[in-house]
């Protein structure tokens, strides 16, 4: 079987930016996401660039079966993941009281049960081609989330997964990196209902700048990687802030966005 990387929520953002960065390396790529024509153009533009043209498989991760209708998928392909990237996700601004539940549940599905499936269903090639995991966690899986509640609570799972996961694996030979990036303009936002988007320059990066840092952080075997000065300092300022403060802090910043 042919090795490839697997990347999912390729359709835009930062997914779109990592599958750029895969290619631009000489990697062929498995693109999954929910929308077959984003999945598409993007397998096209790839190819424009004189790159492999990409693999695409749309699939909702939400759903029960979305891991095992991708094992399929690969089969199907005659082709097995060396690299798996973990990018899909998704958040809803609200208190988690008032949101609609079966939605917060679903973002569960996706941020954690499908990155938690994904990261553990394919070690055995990973082992085999020397590859490595990359899960795109957020600056906010360091700190309780009032008004993002499950969203910052899935990122904070998401890191301490992957942290652990990197010290189980390591003496197999698989690189495990957990992404944290900082604010991000993408159609995230839109998609979790802020309205207010502007965000300190000192901590905003562009998808591919956080890419590029996600790219390099996985082939040197780090860790954690926190992409951007100004978020490197939120990150280690959080490690001596009581709890109970950012929390209010993100309280407040919540209810502007809303």
């Amino acid at each position: 079987m042919r090795p490839v990387t697997l990347i999912t929520g390729a359709s835009a953002g930062i997914g779109t930016a990592l599958a750029c960065e895969f290619a631009r390396h000489g990697h062929e790529l498995l693109l999954i996401a929910r929308r077959e024509p984003r999945l598409a153009e993007l397998a096209d533009a790839i190819a424009a660039q004189g790159h492999k043209r990409p693999l695409i498989f749309p699939v909702d991760l939400a759903l029960p079966d979305a891991v095992g209708r991708i094992t399929d998928a690969l089969a199907k392909l005659d082709v097995e993941p060396e690299t798996v990237v973990n990018n899909a996700g998704f958040g809803l601004v609200g208190a988690a009281a008032t949101l609609d539940l079966a939605e917060q549940l679903a973002m569960i599905d996706v941020n954690v049960r499908v990155l938690t499936d994904l990261s553990l269903a394919f070690i055995g090639t990973l082992q085999q081609h020397r590859g490595g995991i990359l899960n795109v966690a957020s600056v906010a899986g360091f700190l309780p989330g009032p008004g993002m509640a499950i969203y910052y609570a899935s990122k904070a799972y998401v890191l301490s997964f992957s942290e652990a996961l990197h010290h189980e694996l390591k003496p197999r030979g698989v690189r495990v990196t957990v992404l944290c990036p900082g604010p991000v303009p993408t159609e995230f936002q839109a998609r979790a209902g802020v309205r207010n988007q502007r965000y300190p320059s000192i901590v905003t990066q562009t998808a591919e700048q956080v890419a590029q840092a996600g790219y390099r952080g996985l082939k040197a075997g780090r860790r954690l990687v926190v992409p951007g000065i100004g978020n490197k300092l939120v990150t280690f300022l959080l490690r001596v802030t009581p709890r109970g403060v950012a929390a209010a802090g993100v309280d407040a910043q919540q209810r502007l966005r809303q």
